[in-house]
């Protein structure tokens, strides 16, 4: 099975976070045809194992790809869209995971490198906390010198033939808003006898849109109020999300979270409940390992674009916590239209681009 098919395969047959079985199954069926040694990790993902015919095998690099979908009805229309009703490969996770299997397919018929391939098909990038933290929680790489672990990720901004690269900071950390004010509802009209959560929350939120900066987002995307044009509910609901670029300022921001929940109760005699779910830490590439990946794009005819930072959050921010890392952006083009939505269509062009570089980045680094 090729890297096309084997992607199209995944895209037929789409799972969300940490139900990926069927997918998992293929995964490991697929592996098994090749010989490849492997086993289950992070409850629904796969390992594998490719060692080299030489140099310390207890030195290692680790690929890592995603492996889940995302809860949106497909509208594409092409011939392999999505079997499963209300679920897509609507970020390429599908493309992620045929990249990684194509490098795994060249090495295992070849395996004239030094060292040791680790490579993770990693479940639950989609959701908190993430299929990057349970990976590591199994420690599956504590009998090795990590010398890297890579990712990448399509990016429609990006033209096929282009590779974005950030070194240091990168992606945003990434903390889940749920907030609750009780207040006491009632008749519209009769002002004097309630205390009102709706206004209670309004000025909550504007006050927390205050701290947006290039550094920082707190965004709310949903507010529930259950009352009518003539009753205000006793409680307003509302989440959201918060993103940073240092886990200084991420705690910073929760305290002043705290202090302007206190003072909105105070302003408006209401309860108000703060529930911050912790979720990724930003994603932090290794200097040096990013720039030698920037120089090998080059020397190998591809087009290397500077990156700023972003706000978007990834769960490979963990791996970057522990071993020296890298995560780089793949172009699949402007015409693939935007992730997460149901028309998004990379160009599958860019497999063949994202399986070279992944390969020749994987030998680069095993046989430094």
């Amino acid at each position: 099975m090729d890297t096309k098919q084997f992607r199209r395969e995944l895209h037929r047959h789409p799972e969300l976070s940490f139900e990926e079985h069927r997918t998992a199954a293929f995964i490991s069926e697929q592996l098994d045809l090749l010989g490849i040694e492997h086993c289950p990790i992070a409850k629904t993902g796969v390992l594998a194992r490719i060692e080299g015919r030489r140099g310390n095998l207890k030195r290692c690099v680790v690929l890592r790809a995603d492996i889940d979908a995302l809860p949106i009805v497909e509208k594409t229309g092409v011939e392999w869209a999505s079997e499963v009703e209300g679920v897509m490969h609507g970020c390429g996770h599908d493309c992620h995971a045929a990249v990684l299997f194509g490098v795994l397919k060249r090495l295992k018929a070849n395996p004239d490198f030094e060292g040791t391939l680790l490579a993770v098909f990693q479940p639950g990038e989609e959701c908190n906390p993430g299929g990057a933290k349970y990976v590591l929680e199994e420690e599956p790489f504590k009998d090795y010198d990590v010398a890297a672990v890579i990712g990448e990720h399509v990016d429609a901004d990006l033209e096929v033939g282009e590779i974005g690269f950030c070194p240091g900071k990168f992606m945003a950390s990434t903390d889940e808003l749920h907030f609750a004010i009780k207040g006491v509802g009632g008749h519209a009209a009769m002002r004097s006898r309630i205390k009102d959560a709706v206004v209670a929350m309004a000025d909550f939120i504007m006050r927390l849109n205050t701290f947006n900066s290039d550094d920082c987002v707190v965004s709310i995307g949903r507010v529930i109020a259950e009352g009518a044009t003539n009753v205000i509910p006793d409680k307003v609901t509302s989440q959201g999300t918060m993103r940073t670029f240092s886990e200084k300022l991420r705690a910073r921001v929760k305290d002043m979270i705290a202090n302007v929940a206190e003072e909105i109760e105070y302003k408006y005699d209401v309860e108000v409940e703060v529930d911050i779910r912790h979720g990724y830490p930003c994603v932090e590439n290794n200097v040096q390992l990013t720039y030698e990946a920037m120089l090998l794009a080059e020397s190998r005819g591809f087009k290397v674009r500077d990156l700023e930072m972003r706000p978007t959050a990834e769960d490979f921010g963990y791996y970057t916590q522990v071993y020296p890392s890298l995560f780089y952006r793949l172009g699949v083009g402007q015409a693939s239209g935007r992730s997460h939505t149901a028309m998004f269509l990379p160009d599958e062009k860019a497999l063949d681009v994202g399986e070279e570089f992944m390969y020749q980045l994987a030998l680069s680094i095993l046989n430094k």
